[in-house]
């Protein structure tokens, strides 16, 4: 089996700042309030650090078994972080074309 961790810390850490320039974008333009936008980019943020932790964790990790939890874990907590990513783009293009 093909080890993802490197690749979910690597896209995971990226990403965490991606969400955290939207985040000072949004408190320094003062539009955090009139959207939920920062509240998903925020639990975004917060998935993908969980999921640097745990594939950080799957990399360093010895006994397979845990390797294995870890790694799946960081991949279902990426997707999440995704899927809220998803959601805040699709409220600011409703909120840029309607």
């Amino acid at each position: 089996m093909r080890e993802k961790s490197p690749h979910i810390l690597n896209a995971s850490s990226n990403l965490l700042g991606f969400c955290l320039l939207i985040i000072t974008s949004l408190k320094i333009t003062n539009t955090d309030k009139s959207t939920y936008l920062d509240e998903f980019v925020g639990i975004a943020a917060l998935l993908f650090t969980m999921s640097c932790i745990f594939s950080f964790l799957a990399i360093r990790s010895e006994n397979e078994k845990y390797k294995i939890k870890y790694e799946s874990f960081a991949d279902f907590l990426f997707l999440g972080a995704l899927i809220c990513i998803f959601l805040a783009i699709g409220m600011l293009f409703i909120k840029l074309f309607h």
